[in-house]
């Protein structure tokens, strides 16, 4: 069974705070040590709370909602004569409410993860590797575009 546990990301320290556990009316009851006097409760309000998938990374490594994560796709065209390229991707994991579940785009996470071949070109490809999240790195997904 899949571990449950959250991480938030306080917009005002620019800071991702771990172990952040939600009751089951969806409040978090965790404060870090550098929250500034304030309730449980204002202070969640702030942060963008993101759920663990209960997958990890080629190094092991916990993959959460709102990470980024890379691969490299080698892409081989046959017949052409031409050598093969590899091209590094850029992929965030989000959790889709019309498929209850972590995807990056329209596939589902485990597809990414500990896969070797790309599921839409068949080509090789490295595991998937967390570089970053989307509040502390949003230029990764931007220079990917």
């Amino acid at each position: 069974m899949r571990e449950i546990k959250f991480r938030a990301w306080d917009e005002n320290s620019q800071e991702m705070i771990y172990e952040v556990g939600i009751t089951p009316e969806g409040i978090p009851y965790s404060i870090p040590e550098n929250a500034e006097g304030c309730d449980q409760f204002n202070y969640f309000l702030t942060c963008h709370k993101m759920q663990y998938t209960g997958l990890k990374d080629k190094n092991g490594r916990e993959i959460y909602e709102g990470d980024i994560l890379k691969r490299t796709v080698t892409v081989v065209m046959y017949g052409s004569g031409k050598p093969s390229k590899d091209i590094d991707e850029y992929l965030e994991v989000e959790y889709r409410e019309d498929y209850a579940g972590f995807y990056i785009g329209e596939r589902p996470l485990f597809a990414y993860v500990d896969n070797t071949r790309d599921v839409d070109t068949g080509c090789r490809c490295t595991k998937a590797e967390v570089i970053g999240n989307i509040y502390k790195d949003p230029e990764l997904l931007e220079a990917a575009e």
